[in-house]
């Protein structure tokens, strides 16, 4: 398949139109997406810009930058749309995706091609995806470090601009920062610059003594100012929360150094590539720039030691990996495209066969899936959506095969990249079909129904960040870190989550507590894994007894 290089920058950008923007308010927001909503929520309600509130109580946990562009986007969409609040993630991972196509061929001195290919591997890694889509901090965070890294890198490596690339550099990394701590400066900055020193080296430092220090002002400024904000205008409440994130990082979700053994499993459907990316035996005489390669591939080995030093550990703390990840699989995927045609040996041919044929299976067997499991279920547009998604895994399940008998795996790679594109805009909306909770029921109208009447509500605790955003508005919380504030009204409403309401109970003495009814927040059943009981909301009539 040729295409002219001018409109590779067109491909980039069109792939993550189709993978980060379609459907963003099927999936309801997780525990993370929540937290960031109802923080947002509170921002334009009640002006906490700074001082960061969920439901009134402070959330100093994360800086406010993704907060503000949730809120932003919020503001003139409609803060109640999921879609709206997500859309700034798909916004930033689509300007990553493109800035890692520029960094491959501005920066690495790679073709045009195997950027393209190197962007397209970083659109569709599964982590990508899935960040790019959700209303969370992580893809901010790293998002604005790529640029930072793209910036810095020029400024190490060239005398052109040296003041603008300092400027922007400790911008990017300072807007880093106040996306989510030094986590992306730990996992993606610090890799990079141990590759950098090891196969580049700085040049000499003459003339870039000054700019450097410019970079590295902008860069503290940006990433101080809120927490000295905090800290002289709420000290004993931003020292609680630091403590406790401290403890947790320490004691929570503990896993053994080897845990992220397998951690090129995480860019999803380019698992065996990105394997074979990394075997430096193998590749080091089969790629064009061998320098360039072995600048990604110590960048990601880097990035992944340091991330197994933390005792904390989860596979989505893998998404600044998968950048240099996707950056060194292009390297393979170069070679097979130029050469795959004349390779003899089945040790290389065999793996590469196995990767594409499972990918035509999986498209294959896409639809007859759906059908078996789903057909009761279908309404009249998914009956669209699956007949769209018919044809076109039809299509790329012929194109891989056909492609792969002509040995042409440049056209193979396009379709698996057509497929990813296919499963978002044409698959993602069966996820509707799992929503089979028959006792789902919203509490937002119940809560306008007693307002209206003036009847007196609270939560008893703010510990369930999604029971909060089913809430649809902040309401006043019996139990906070100080203990129990008692209402003054003698008869009153409370919500309470469905496992606190023994304690709840145990805790409020001289009250009755009567139930009229539980509101289950979960559009899943109880079947599946992702139902969680804390959206489950017990609204009490209080009644006190003395």
């Amino acid at each position: 398949m040729k295409i002219e290089e001018k409109y590779y920058p067109f491909i980039v950008v069109l792939t993550c139109l189709l993978l980060f923007f379609p459907h963003l308010d099927i999936l309801y927001a997780n525990i993370m997406e929540a937290r960031n909503f109802n923080t947002a929520r509170e921002m334009l309600h009640f002006d906490n810009w700074i001082f960061t509130t969920m439901n009134g109580e402070a959330r100093y946990e994360k800086p406010p930058l993704p907060t503000w562009l949730s809120a932003f986007s919020g503001a003139i969409f409609g803060v109640n749309k999921l879609w709206a609040l997500r859309l700034p993630s798909a916004i930033v991972t689509t300007l990553l995706v493109y800035f890692s196509y520029l960094f491959s061929i501005k920066r690495l001195q790679l073709p045009a091609k195997q950027a393209l290919y190197g962007a397209l591997l970083v659109a569709t890694s599964f982590y990508v995806i899935f960040a790019g889509r959700n209303g969370t901090w992580d893809i901010f965070a790293h998002a604005f470090m790529l640029l930072g890294i793209y910036f810095l890198f020029q400024f190490f490596s060239t005398d052109i601009k040296k003041y603008t690339s300092a400027i922007l550099a400790g911008l990017f990394i300072g807007l880093s920062f106040m996306s989510k701590g030094p986590v992306s400066h730990f996992a993606l900055l610090l890799p990079f610059l141990i590759s950098y020193l090891f196969i580049f080296r700085i040049r000499s430092s003459s003339g870039r003594a000054f700019p450097f220090m410019i970079l590295i002002i902008i860069a503290l400024a940006l990433s101080s100012w809120w927490a000295l904000a905090l800290y002289f205008g709420d000290t004993d409440t931003a020292a609680s929360i630091a403590n406790k994130e401290a403890t947790a990082w320490a004691n929570h979700n503990t896993r053994p150094f080897y845990y992220y053994w397998s951690f090129f499993t995480q860019s999803g459907i380019w698992t065996i590539p990105a394997f074979i990316g990394l075997l430096y035996p193998y590749l080091k005489t089969r790629v064009l720039n061998l320098k360039a390669y072995q600048f990604t591939l110590l960048w990601t080995l880097s990035a992944v030691v340091l991330l197994s030093i933390i005792p904390e550990k989860k596979s989505r703390y893998l998404l600044p990996v998968l950048i240099p990840l996707a950056l060194n699989t292009s390297f393979y995927i170069d070679y097979l495209v130029r050469k795959f045609s004349e390779l003899k040996d089945k040790r290389e041919v065999l793996p590469v066969y196995f990767n594409f044929s499972i990918i035509a299976l999986a498209a294959a067997l896409a639809c007859p899936f759906l059908i078996y499991l789903f057909v009761d279920d279908f309404t009249g547009i998914l009956w669209v959506y699956y007949s769209l998604f018919q044809v076109g895994c039809l299509f790329v399940a012929i194109f891989i095969i056909k492609n792969l008998k002509r040995k042409n795996i440049e056209n193979a790679f396009y379709t698996v990249i057509f497929f990813t594109c296919l499963i978002i805009t044409c698959g993602f909306p069966f996820i509707k079909v799992t929503y089979t909770n028959t006792n789902y029921k919203e509490l937002a109208p119940k809560i306008v129904e007693l307002e209206r009447l003036n009847k007196p509500v609270f939560l008893y605790e703010n510990s369930s960040p999604e029971l909060i955003w089913d809430l649809g508005k902040r309401l006043p919380v019996l139990m906070s870190r100080e203990g129990i504030n008692y209402p003054k009204e003698t008869s009153f409403y409370v919500i309470v989550e469905r496992e606190q309401e023994e304690l709840a109970k145990e805790k409020m003495v001289g009250y009755d507590f009567i139930l009229q009814d539980c509101y289950d927040g979960n559009i899943t059943s109880k079947k599946d894994r992702n139902y969680k009981i804390r959206r489950v909301g017990c609204l009490y009539l209080v009644n006190a007894t003395d």
